[in-house]
This record gives structure tokens, C-alpha cells and sequence, in this order.
């Protein structure tokens, strides 16, 4: 086969494979899904530090290292139900799923941990979470840091 007909099939192939439809995850359904988070993970881990590895809320305001603990913790049950399911307990909830902004698959713990650290950093510095509001794929800073995308699942 010559060069010029190589690459006319290979032009084919690409029109032929196309993107699945996707429905990018509207902002509101994303806070929701962090806040229902908030309440089913974090607070049982700030709970758990609190009363049972220190001992009450004293102890928890004079430390240091507590709330640093419960941030890490979190961080880590994220990163897994991230790159195991795609979804935390809030995202299932509102059918949102975090994946691949290119192919569309789950992405590994790492990239899900280091999603997580910069969206401290975008909450942090509040220009990151406004990002989606001008972007028609909704992506956040830390989306886009990440090369990650939050969309809607079928049931």
C-alpha cells in the first residue's frame, strides 16, 4: 500500500471512532455530592479522632496534628472509592462519576490523591471553584490540573 492510501484509511478510522456522548456534571449536583461527602466521610473520621483517639473536643482544638489527621485521612478514602468506583457515597448519590477527560475510564489512586491536594489548593484560593462557570465542560482548576472530568452516569 502507498503512503497517500495508508493515510486516507487511518483518516477513516478516526471519523469511524467516535467519543461516547457525555453529560458533563452541572456545578450545583458537584457541591451537593461534596457536601453529602462531608457529612458520610469526614465527620465520622473528625468523630473518630476526636473521641476515641484523643480524648474530646479540648484535646482536638489544642492539637495540631488532629485536623491535619482527618484532612489525610479523608484524602486517602477519596483517592481509593476515586479510582476503585469512580464515585464517593455523594457522587453516587446525584450519579456523578470522576473520570479521564480523554477516555473516559477511572483514573488511579495517585492521580485521584493529587486531584484531591489540588482541590484544596483551588478551594483555598476560591478562583479555581469559580473556573467552571466559564468553561463549557464545566472543569474546575482541579479538574484541569489533573486532566480529569466529572460526569453523569446511567443508574
Amino acid at each position: 500500500m502507498r503512503f497517500r492510501e495508508l493515510k486516507k484509511q487511518k483518516a477513516k478510522e478516526a471519523k469511524t471512532k467516535s467519543k461516547p456522548s457525555v453529560k458533563y456534571a452541572h456545578y450545583p449536583d458537584r457541591i451537593k455530592a461534596f457536601i453529602t461527602d462531608m457529612f458520610m466521610i469526614y465527620a465520622p473520621i473528625l468523630y473518630l479522632i476526636t473521641y476515641v483517639v484523643l480524648n474530646g473536643k479540648d484535646e482536638f482544638q489544642s492539637s495540631q496534628w488532629a485536623p491535619l489527621l482527618g484532612v489525610m485521612l479523608y484524602g486517602i478514602i477519596y483517592a481509593i472509592l476515586i479510582s476503585k468506583f469512580g464515585q464517593t457515597p455523594g457522587k453516587k448519590a446525584y450519579l456523578l462519576k470522576v473520570v479521564d477527560d480523554k477516555t473516559y475510564e477511572n483514573i488511579g489512586f495517585f492521580r485521584a490523591f493529587c486531584r484531591f491536594v489540588a482541590f484544596l489548593f483551588s478551594a483555598t484560593i476560591l478562583l479555581g471553584l469559580l473556573v467552571p462557570f466559564y468553561r463549557e465542560d464545566k472543569k474546575a482548576l482541579h479538574d484541569i490540573l489533573c486532566n480529569t472530568v466529572e460526569i453523569y452516569t446511567e443508574k
